[in-house]
């Protein structure tokens, strides 16, 4: 497969996440395109789409009415690869930054998982709160897929608690 981009072939501007998880591909791209999966490592984030190529996504938090994120779904492969334009929405410093694309990769190693997650894009010198969070999702993720336990850092549970707060 190898499409993608690897962390040693990006640009200084490409932001590129790799992460090994024991699953199969099938199980990682429900965890990706399922909103309530999603939001169990996600900072508690749905993201929402019937994921098809063209069609648009949001991610938010539905019971605080929080937009977090929003874009198309320019390719849609299951369960190999996904891309995706990005609008971050949850300030005005990250509204400025405009769109910028997402691509979800994934490849089978054996009994487990490569996940490659690019974000690039991005303007030179681009908000790093834009691409701050893919480390702790992408641990989330891995630690749901392999133990069935949510990751419990102060990060990923930034809006766990917000639906009670709204």
């Amino acid at each position: 497969m190898n499409e993608g981009k690897r962390p040693w072939t990006a640009s200084p501007d490409d932001k590129v996440f790799e992460i090994y998880i024991k699953t199969t591909p099938e199980r990682l791209w429900e965890a990706i395109t399922d909103p309530e999966m999603r939001a169990k490592y996600s900072f508690g984030v749905e993201t929402s789409s019937d994921w098809t190529p063209g069609s648009s996504y949001s991610s938010s938090v539905p019971a605080a009415g929080i937009e977090i994120a929003a874009g198309e779904n320019r390719e849609v492969d299951p369960p190999r690869r996904l891309v995706q334009s990005f609008r971050a929405l949850w300030s005005e410093d990250v509204k400025a930054e405009g769109t910028s694309r997402v691509t979800w990769e994934i490849e089978q190693v054996e009994d487990s998982c490569r996940l490659t997650v690019t974000h690039d894009q991005l303007r030179p010198g681009a908000n790093g709160e834009l691409y701050g969070g893919w480390p702790m999702i992408l641990s989330g993720l891995k630690t749901l897929l392999e133990t069935g336990e949510h990751l419990t850092t102060p990060g990923s549970l930034r809006y766990s608690g917000a639906s009670e707060a709204a």
